[in-house]
Parts: C-alpha cells; structure tokens; sequence
C-alpha cells in the first residue's frame, strides 16, 4: 500500500487528471477492521499517519462523487478539490464509535462542498441563498421532463415534490435559464454586438435634474403640509407627536404619562386620535 499511497500524494487533480484518478483507483479499499483501527488511532490518539491513509484510501469515492456534478459547467478538477477537502473535513470529525463506515458519513461533507462550491462559481451573481433556493437548485434539472418553461401542473407537482412554494420554483426556474452578461459589452468596436451590452440602454436617473427637482418639490410639499396639518392640533397633542416621532431621543408612553399625569394607555390614545386627524388634514390639503 505504500507505494501506491505515495503515488497519489504527489499528485493533485489540477496537474494531471487522468493521472490522478488512475492513481487513486490502485490505492487498496481499507477493510472495516483496517477502517475502524486508524479511525481509533486518529480520534484517541490524534495520530496524523493514520487520517493520511483514511483520507486517501476514500480518495476514489470523491471522484465518483464529483462525476455526477459534470453537467454544471466546472472543472472536474476543482469539484475533485473541494470533495476532497470534505472529506478531509469528515475525517477529522469521524467517530468510530458510530458504528458505521466512514463512507457514509463522509458522502454528506464531500456534497456539502461540491454544493457550496457549484453556488459560488456556476454564475457571477449567486443564484442560491436561501434553503428552500439550494434545495431547488441542485434537485429542479433532474425533476424537468423537458428542456421547455414548466407548465402550471409541472410547477405544482415539482413544488409539492420538493416541499417548497410554486413562486419560489418559477424564480429558480428563472435563474437557471439566464446567462451571466458584461455589462460594458465586448471590447472591439463591432457597433453590430456593442449595441446589445446592457451600458447602452440601461439608465441611471439617480441623477436626473428633472426628477430630482420633482423629488424635492414633492418632498417640500409633504412637509408644509404635515406642518400645517401638525398646527391644527392642540397643544398637548403637538407635544405627544413631537416627542415620539419627530425627535431624536423618542420618549416612551410611561415618561410622557408621568408628565401629563395620566395612564400610558391614555396617551396612546391621544397619539392615535392625534395621527388620525394628521392623516385626513394632509389628504385633504393635497
């Protein structure tokens, strides 16, 4: 085992992949008793030699994991990488007091980084956030029967197949089929393709004179109008609005109470009255 051992060591999937995974192929299959002696060494006595050979006589199961994740677009190199340190990570986790092969606990930390790793580079923007999004992204390609948009009745049955909203499946739905896009277009000069680049018809009116004069204007007339509407009111009631919402140190219902010597709830009253009478005054002024 050695040798072969060896072997596989110095080679890295990126070098020389048929390599590679001959090499890994040559490298024994540990027996369960093999198997359970260096989890033993590694979990009791930490011994290094023997997580070496219990990652890497599991290096032909990433391989054959990392095959079925071929048909999203990256290197078959690199998802060998990442299962690779997922299964490094499950053999530091390994207990051999579970009572089961370290094949099967390690297939859940070798996906969880494939997975991980396909979200961050399948697309510039991340397709993937949420669980319910995950979830879909990785199970939506095998539940279509057809290249074609889902209809009403696939939408539902892959919805209720997967525990999830309809919404949610159209959206993922979407992303999937869209295309990550420069925004400035190619380099040359082709006015044929430069046209197309999101640059030449996607606009930024943050900055328009035009509206950010309506903005302001609408903006001054929503506060003379509030102001005026604010003067109709009592005294005591301007106060109780001035102090929760247009200061900066809001007071609470209980301090305003022991100002007014009165209960919070009469105060809350009074503000609700107060913000009742505000709205209908500025409706009617607009």
């Amino acid at each position: 085992m050695g040798t072969n051992l060896q072997l596989a060591d110095r080679l890295i999937p990126g070098a020389n992949l048929e390599a590679y995974i001959q090499a890994t192929s040559r490298i024994p299959v540990l027996s369960a008793e093999e198997e359970r002696t260096l989890a033993e060494r590694l979990h009791y006595d930490g011994d290094l030699e023997a997580a070496r050979q219990l990652v890497l006589s599991h290096l032909r199961f990433v391989v054959h994991i990392a095959r079925s994740y071929s048909g999203y677009g990256l290197s078959q190199a690199d998802l060998i990488q990442e299962g690779n340190v997922g299964l490094m990570k499950a053999v530091k986790r390994f207990d051999p007091g579970y009572g089961v092969r370290l094949v099967s606990f390690a297939v859940h930390w070798i996906k969880a980084e494939i997975h991980e790793f396909i979200l961050r580079n399948w697309r510039i923007v991340k397709v993937a956030t949420t669980k319910a999004q995950r979830k879909l992204f990785f199970n939506l390609r095998s539940q279509k029967k057809r290249l074609a948009w889902l209809n009403s009745e696939e939408l539902q049955a892959v919805a209720d197949d997967l525990g999830v909203d309809p919404h949610v499946v159209r959206e993922m739905e979407g992303r999937m089929a869209s295309q990550d896009t420069s925004f400035d277009g190619p380099m040359d000069d082709d006015d044929d393709s430069a046209y197309q680049a999101p640059s030449q018809y996607l606009e930024d009116r943050r900055s328009d004179p035009a509206l950010l004069l309506e903005q302001s204007d609408w903006t001054e007339d929503a506060n003379g109008r509030l102001m005026q509407a604010l003067a109709s009111l009592d005294e005591r009631s301007q106060d109780i609005l001035r102090e929760r919402w247009l200061t900066d140190g809001k007071s609470t219902l209980h301090e305003l109470a022991d100002k007014y010597g009165v209960s919070a709830e009469r105060i809350r009253q009074l503000e609700k009255n107060a913000m009742k009478k505000i709205r209908t005054l500025m409706a009617e002024a607009a």
